[in-house]
């Protein structure tokens, strides 16, 4: 078996991210439309995005890819992971007044608001910044960063676990096309 680098994983769990993305694009275009949704959908992808997205995947670049990557010479201040951060802050606004929107319409506009922003995000990290920190970061910081990413899985648990993420996502989408 081979080890997969941070980079990879984090790449991995965007795969996942995206098919969830799918998920809440397909609820907004259904209220939008004027359907309802399944009871418990409506949360149930919010909690994932919470969960997987924030809690798990983001916590792992912001507290351990992104400082490694500035320690090897990347800027903070204006650079990349600036803007970066910015858009995962912009994320978890979106988050918040979705679970906080009553009307359906409020809730499909917030929600394609929250795909683009996410889509696009995920391009320019898989794009630009990944391979930056491949680029930068020698195999001791690579080492490291396992070791910080472990750690994030380990403290949140199943919650950070891209195998039931990926089942989360199945179900997810079973319940919109069901």
């Amino acid at each position: 078996m081979t080890t997969r680098t941070p980079t990879e994983l984090l790449r991995e769990e965007h795969r996942i991210i995206l098919a969830g993305l799918d998920v809440l694009e397909g609820a907004a275009v259904r209220l939008r439309g004027g359907g309802g949704l399944p009871e418990r959908l409506w949360p149930s992808l919010l909690a994932f995005f919470k969960a997987f997205a924030d809690r798990n995947h983001h916590a792992k670049e912001e507290n351990a890819l992104f400082p490694a990557m500035i320690k090897a010479g990347v800027p903070g201040p204006g650079g990349p992971i600036d803007v970066m951060l910015e858009e995962h802050e912009q994320g978890r606004g979106l988050l918040r007044a979705m679970d906080a929107a009553g009307a359906p319409a409020e809730r499909a506009t917030l929600a394609e608001r929250y795909v683009t922003l996410l889509r696009e995000h995920i391009d320019k990290e898989n794009g630009i910044v990944f391979p930056l920190a491949d680029a930068v970061l020698d195999p001791p910081a690579q080492s490291a960063l396992q070791r910080d990413f472990d750690a994030v899985e380990a403290e949140l648990g199943i919650a950070a676990s891209p195998d039931a993420a990926e089942r989360t996502v199945k179900d997810l989408a079973a319940s919109l096309a069901g």
